[in-house]
């Protein structure tokens, strides 16, 4: 972009632009590259959100994309009022704190972010890959 500005501010030196058309092609110049900065996807949002479950009996992967995640949570989807309605089918998953995993995808966090054990061998883990 510094380029074009130079060429459009040597043209104005040259007379072939007043100081308004050189003013103006600089902003469109200026607002291309913040859309154009704004469609860049980051590389975070391509990860997954990663939840293992399991006991002696069953195993439960869940695989989310970080995406979907953002978006149902900036659109006001109320997970953590879920969880409890989803502890009567999996022992351990009220110990979760979803807090924690809002404020983990907020930070970019990458890795393990939760990990339980319980007594009788129930295992969560929550990974962000």
């Amino acid at each position: 972009m510094k380029e074009e500005i130079k060429k459009i501010l040597g043209m104005m030196e040259e007379g072939k632009l007043d100081s308004e058309e050189a003013t103006a092609l600089i902003q469109a110049l200026q607002e291309k590259e913040v859309v154009e900065t704004k469609v860049a996807e980051p590389d975070y949002l391509k990860k997954f959100l990663k939840i293992r479950i399991s006991d002696q009996e069953d195993k439960v992967n869940v695989n989310l994309p970080l995406r979907l995640v953002k978006v149902a949570l900036q659109s006001g989807l109320d997970i953590a009022a879920k969880l409890p309605e989803s502890a009567k089918y999996v022992e351990g998953i009220d110990k979760v704190d979803v807090d924690l995993i809002l404020e983990a995808i907020e930070n970019e966090a990458e890795g393990q972010i939760v990990d339980i054990t319980g007594g009788d061998g129930e295992q969560v883990s929550i990974v962000i890959e």
